[in-house]
């Protein structure tokens, strides 16, 4: 069995103390112990310790609502170790690649695949989102990991972004449906593109570059499909829905 995790050993730890603390049974000394470092349950001689596990039980027994709020603040805690290292990486757009306010202070980022119909449902979402957050900046980081005709999809939309015209085509492209040449040429049309200078845009190292690097950003938050989303010190897979989304906004504003 794996050693636990030391955010995970912290939450044990500090569950114990406070069930301690709470049923009066020698807290004091064992919160002082965690305190300076030690950890209380390698002080402990067999008998405290079966006593102690009857309390730990009887308390959460009698109020299973602190399991959930500990594993939550868990899920939190190591969200946000794993977003420590790159947040900023994963919040730097490319340019012109948001929607939303541009200078807005609450960013959420999210990864897509125009092959992928959940992200297509996604997008009334994100819209309902802007409308109600006039400071929500919304990052889109182009993962196209289920189709080549995504990864064509995905080319074209960085060259839109390079003309200001990101928006009208990442729209577009959901709605004509899955991605190929003629939905793909079809979407370009629609936002206006200068296909001339798109297919530069294309043909230059850097596009490929970003695509690569949202990849191994993906992996590095441990998404493994699309949609996936990051904001504040949330990480969340899926086609999640407005309400998860939106409460994942308001615990970034505090």
């Amino acid at each position: 069995m794996a050693e636990p995790s030391p955010q995970r050993s912290l939450v044990r730890n500090a569950v114990l103390a406070v069930v301690i603390l709470a049923a009066g049974a020698g807290g004091g000394w064992l919160w002082g112990s965690h305190r300076i470092g030690g950890d209380p349950a390698a002080r402990l001689g067999q008998a405290d310790r079966a006593a102690i596990e009857q309390v730990v039980h009887d308390y959460l027994m009698a109020h299973p609502e602190v399991l959930p709020k500990a594993m939550a603040e868990l899920e939190r805690r190591e969200n946000s170790h794993q977003l420590a290292s790159v947040r900023g990486e994963v919040e730097r757009a490319v340019p012109g690649a948001v929607l939303g306010n541009p200078q807005g202070k609450v960013v959420l980022v999210e990864f897509t695949d125009y092959a992928c119909g959940y992200c297509r449902k996604s997008v009334a979402d994100v819209d309902a989102l802007i409308a109600a957050n006039p400071d929500l900046k919304v990052v889109v980081r182009e993962l196209p990991i289920l189709t080549p005709e995504s990864t064509d999809a995905a080319r074209m939309a960085l060259a839109a972004a390079e003309q200001g015209k990101y928006a009208a085509f990442h729209k577009a492209m959901f709605a004509g449906g899955r991605p190929s040449a003629e939905t793909i040429a079809a979407a370009a049309a629609a936002a206006g593109l200068d296909l001339a200078r798109a297919r530069a845009t294309i043909a230059r190292p850097e596009t490929e570059a970003e695509l690569a690097r949202n990849l191994a950003l993906a992996k590095n938050l441990g998404f493994t499909g699309t949609p996936s989303w990051a904001i504040g010190d949330s990480l969340l897979s899926g086609a999640v829905g407005v309400d998860q989304l939106a409460k994942a906004i308001a615990e970034a504003r505090r």
